[in-house]
């Protein structure tokens, strides 16, 4: 049987690279079960205890050779594999089962680590599968280290060649010790764009594809590939023809990054005098700069889950306020708007204990999470109307799916805006207060939503998920989760007829405002406020200023009339043809 021309995944850092495979096999090794005697237990645990210090140091070292290569925040990835090694109450486990079974420290922690991997695996949440590439890494070095090999024996790049790393599962440990100039590409068969090594590939600026199902058994090291982080395509043994067609490609990518730079302090506005609004998502503080430096007219969407996650504590009331105060003097009288916490499943913070749950995107999640425990949000609301004092700032209410939700966390606010007067605290007497759109249901009654709230923004990666009962983080549904479906598209025209029946704004703040044909047909369907990641923000403003809102306005019509997302995709390609290279914007 022929072995197959190409192979596609999920693109999940963008760039062309080709060059050899090198497939990587990062293997748990072959524990074998020993027991030992009474005498030898203490001695077994001063062996755990040992293996967990080595294991933390080299982890710690990691850390600091990513953030001098990426960045701060790319580093507090290792601050949370460093927790994970340091768990007391698995490291605990794994000392009784030592002394009630009289099992070497290998063998003990390998048998309680499979309980963890399974644990992880089953879950019904996307983020903590993308962890589990962390807790195999973690568990990998501790089971090599207490046999006895080197880390450096896991695994050799070759010097002075230039490859193309192929493996099942990409770890962070792994992928930032890369060194750019030698390693090209990436590919792993788990993985999707929120995976921690994804996050440091586009950091690092190594193009990188996640979820290409069956890599292993398809690549030999060696074999020569033609990688696009983009669209996710993977080429084997491409032909000279391909191989020019690349350089070509990287080439016109080149000069069209020129072009971008030219747009930065550009308005966002259409060749016929329509203009929109064009906001950043600010995820982590690294990227308050770059939205800056990109033209954002202030955030449409501030994440506030890493001041949680990683950590062995709550933020306080005065460390959340100086982050927001911070913000909002970045962006000047822009407006700021601060999503509250969207806790839920994989990101609790290591002191908030949590129920495990069998889904927790249906289960204890983000406003229900709040509302029952109002220490945490009461906490964050006092913090809100701190920062705000004197600032455009603003409150985002995620995943609401009643109206009781909205008016009860309103509620709670003004409590807290009374206290702080009566206290003498500066602080502002409210904030706007309005809800992200992200569930059918919120769609179906976002009329009475709206008589709560003063604006809306649609979270369209929650939304494409809930509607279409697609696992955003599974990579085998990877090609049926898309935004484009007919029923999102359908829902975004809904939505935004309802805020502006209401009188209310209403933006989108998803990742699909951040794809240039989504942002075509939000334009189209009457959108005029769009919040992007950073770096997406030059290309949605050079897409903006190159289509006309007419022909944005025509593609979304015949988008609405498609019968499939194939067809929402070609009638949006076809509305813009003429007015954009369609190959800068949308590759086939």
């Amino acid at each position: 049987m022929s072995r197959p021309h190409m192979l596609r995944g999920i693109g999940v850092s963008p760039g062309v690279a080709w060059a050899p495979a090198l497939v990587v096999r990062l293997d748990f090794p072959d524990v074998p079960d020993r027991t030992v005697g009474a005498e030898e237990v203490p001695g077994e645990i001063r062996r755990l205890q040992a293996a967990v210090r080595v294991v933390v140091g080299h982890l710690t070292k990691l850390g600091q050779r990513a953030l001098e290569r990426a960045g701060p925040e790319e580093s507090r990835i290792f601050d949370a594999q460093i927790l994970m090694a340091q768990d007391a109450d698995f490291l605990a486990s794994v000392e009784q089962l030592i002394r009630n079974n009289q099992l070497s420290a290998e063998t003990a922690y390998e048998f309680k680590a499979l309980e963890l991997r399974q644990l992880f695996s089953g879950s019904g949440s996307a983020q903590l599968r993308d962890r589990l590439a962390d807790l195999h890494a973690i568990q990998m070095r501790m089971l090599h280290r207490l046999m006895g090999r080197k880390e450096e024996e896991l695994w050799s790049i070759p010097a002075g060649e230039q490859v193309i790393v192929v493996a099942h599962e990409l770890a962070p440990g792994l992928t930032v010790q890369l060194d750019r100039e030698h390693v090209v590409g990436l590919i792993s068969e788990e993985g999707t764009n929120t995976s921690h090594a994804a996050i440091l590939a586009h950091s690092l600026g190594i193009p990188a594809v996640m979820g290409l199902s069956g890599a292993l058994d398809e690549i030999r090291s060696g074999t020569v590939l033609l990688l696009d982080g983009q669209s996710g395509a993977v080429v084997l043994e491409p032909t000279r023809a391909e191989l020019e067609d690349a350089r070509v490609r990287v080439s016109r990518r080149q000069r069209f990054e020129m072009q971008l730079e030219g747009v930065l302090q550009e308005p966002a506005a259409t060749p016929d005098g329509v203009v929109i609004t064009l906001m950043g998502n600010v995820d982590l503080p690294d990227e308050i700069d770059a939205a800056v430096s990109h033209g954002a007219e202030g955030v449409g969407l501030l994440r506030t889950e890493f001041l949680v996650t990683g950590r062995a504590t709550m933020p306080t009331e005065d460390e959340q306020t100086g982050y927001f105060q911070r913000v909002a003097h970045a962006f000047g009288g822009h407006p700021v708007v601060i999503r509250s916490y969207d806790l839920g499943g994989d990101k609790f913070p290591a002191a908030f204990k949590a129920p495990a749950e069998a889904n927790p995107f249906l289960g204890w999640r983000s406003i229900r999470v709040c509302l029952d425990r109002p220490e945490l949000f009461r906490a964050q609301l006092r913090a809100v109307l701190r920062a705000a004092h004197g600032r455009n700032i603003q409150l985002m209410l995620p995943l609401v799916t009643r109206v009781e939700e909205v008016v009860r966390a309103r509620e709670m606010l003004a409590e807290e805006a009374a206290a702080l007067q009566a206290a003498g605290v500066r602080a502002a007497d409210t904030v706007p207060v309005g809800v992200m759109i992200e569930t059918p249901a919120a769609v179906v009654i976002a009329d009475l939503l709206a008589r709560e709230s003063a604006f809306f923004s649609v979270g369209t990666n929650d939304l494409t998920q809930y509607t279409m009962a697609v696992d955003r983080g599974n990579a085998r549904l990877a090609a049926r989760f898309t935004p484009m479906h007919p029923s999102i598209v359908r829902q975004l025209r809904t939505i935004r007829e309802c805020g502006a029946a209401a009188g209310l704004p209403v933006s989108v703040c998803g990742e699909m405002a951040s794809d240039p044909l989504g942002a075509v047909l939000l334009l189209g369907l009457g959108y005029r406020r769009l919040s992007v990641a950073p770096p997406a923000i030059p290309l949605v403003k050079w897409v903006i200023r190159n289509v006309p809102e007419a022909a944005a306005r025509d593609a979304a019509e015949r988008a609405l009339a498609a019968t499939d997302a194939a067809g929402v995709v070609a009638a949006l390609r076809e509305g813009i043809g003429g007015h954009v290279d369609l190959r800068m914007v949308s590759p086939p």
